[in-house]
């Protein structure tokens, strides 16, 4: 399993981020189109960026979206991971 004990909120957030996009990034990694290194750098940015509180509200009321809001910091590389 991959998981990120040291930093288990910015995980969380990074996954549910891909999740609204459709983009499961276990998998991902698993299935070798994200290394474990992109991923990494992807949980830190997250864990860095101060917007957390706004960013849990708004997967809170998402199931699906076609773009992630301009605040994250992972806004376009996980968007980009959608083409895949």
């Amino acid at each position: 399993m991959i998981g990120y004990v040291e930093a288990p909120m910015a995980w969380g957030l990074t996954r549910g981020m891909g999740r609204v996009l459709g983009v499961n990034l276990a998998d991902a990694v698993i299935e070798g189109w994200l290394s474990r290194a992109e991923l990494a750098v992807l949980v830190d940015r997250c864990q860095a960026c101060d917007k957390a509180c706004d960013c849990t509200r708004w997967l809170a009321r998402q199931v699906a979206a076609e773009t992630l809001p301009a605040f994250c910091p992972n806004k376009a590389p996980l968007e980009g991971l959608v083409a895949r």
